[in-house]
């Protein structure tokens, strides 16, 4: 069959593919093969080094509750982030210059510092100038630091998924009669946020995984965290890290999941204009459309 982007491969292009397939399946084989041989000859693979993890005491313990302080500082910056974000990203498309510059200076400033040394600030601004106790204080430098570097990240993000959107859009508002806001609530954003859904889960799994710097220089008990005390516990560091690892593919495939269900749902709803924006494409200026997503008179949508 034939696509609108490529030809259907040919005999040579198919026995090609499979023998592509074939290699890269050898070689992963024997990757993961060399892998479990150098772990078995450092005795990484006895059983006394696994069997913490299937009883309760290490689950309820320390990886659990460690979880638990993950997905709650990723909530938090997600909550407060998204809707900062939203409202810099319009900002930035203001028509009045106080508004727009302002906010794309804000914007820029916060993309531009890593997240690690907002975190390392915010612990000492409240260390010296709040009264912040010690025990929640890395918990507030954690989502402070998450909240100011991803607000700035999404607020391009929306503001590249509402510039995506055809400038008919915005044209057959006005010859309606609706106002700014109305156009921007009723009729830009509702079909820019699936465009936007790809990069925002992007960013979203970025912000769990970013929740580990917390833990490694700020004693923040999340989840990477909480497995140094397991391993000294256990003494089996590396077969913790692999499970901790295994923990955040799952969380994190569970996100991309959700957000593509999501993300057929609200095009089965025709809430879409047909783009889709790129996580690597925040900030950019020209939409990415769909090809053949088009309306009966050839229009995108």
């Amino acid at each position: 069959m034939t696509s609108v982007l490529y030809d259907a491969p040919g005999p040579r292009a198919k026995r090609r593919n499979i023998f592509y397939t074939v290699a890269f399946v050898v070689l992963l084989a024997l990757g993961v093969w060399w892998i479990f041989s150098v772990m078995g000859d450092k005795g990484q693979l006895e059983w006394s080094l696994w069997e913490p993890f299937v009883t309760a005491q290490a689950w309820t313990t320390y990886l659990l509750p460690g979880l638990g302080n993950t997905l709650k500082a990723a909530a938090l910056s997600l909550v407060i982030a998204l809707p900062l974000g939203a409202v810099f990203g319009i900002a930035r498309m203001s028509d009045h210059r106080w508004v727009r510059v302002p906010a794309g200076v804000i914007v820029e400033f916060f993309r531009a510092i890593p997240v690690l040394l907002l975190m390392l600030f915010a612990n000492e601004f409240y260390s010296a100038y709040t009264g912040v106790s010690t025990d929640v204080r890395p918990l507030y430098a954690v989502v402070t630091g998450l909240v100011l570097y991803n607000a700035s990240v999404i607020a391009e993000i929306v503001r590249a998924g509402i510039l995506s959107l055809p400038k008919g859009q915005s044209e057959a508002a006005k010859a309606i009669g609706l106002r700014k806001g109305q156009t921007m609530t009723s009729i830009l954003l509702p079909q820019a946020v699936t465009a936007m859904l790809p990069a925002l889960v992007s960013q979203l799994v970025v912000i769990v995984k970013d929740t580990t710097l917390g833990g490694a220089l700020l004693a923040f008990p999340e989840l990477l965290n909480a497995r140094g005390t397991l391993a000294a516990n256990y003494a089996n560091v590396i077969p913790s890290f692999i499970i901790v690892a295994i923990i955040f593919i799952i969380l994190n495939l569970m996100l991309t999941t959700f957000a593509s269900w999501l993300e057929r749902r609200l095009r089965r709803a025709k809430r879409s204009s047909g783009a889709v924006l790129a996580a690597d494409t925040a900030g950019a200026e020209e939409p990415v459309a769909e090809p053949g997503v088009k309306t009966d008179d050839g229009r995108a949508t």
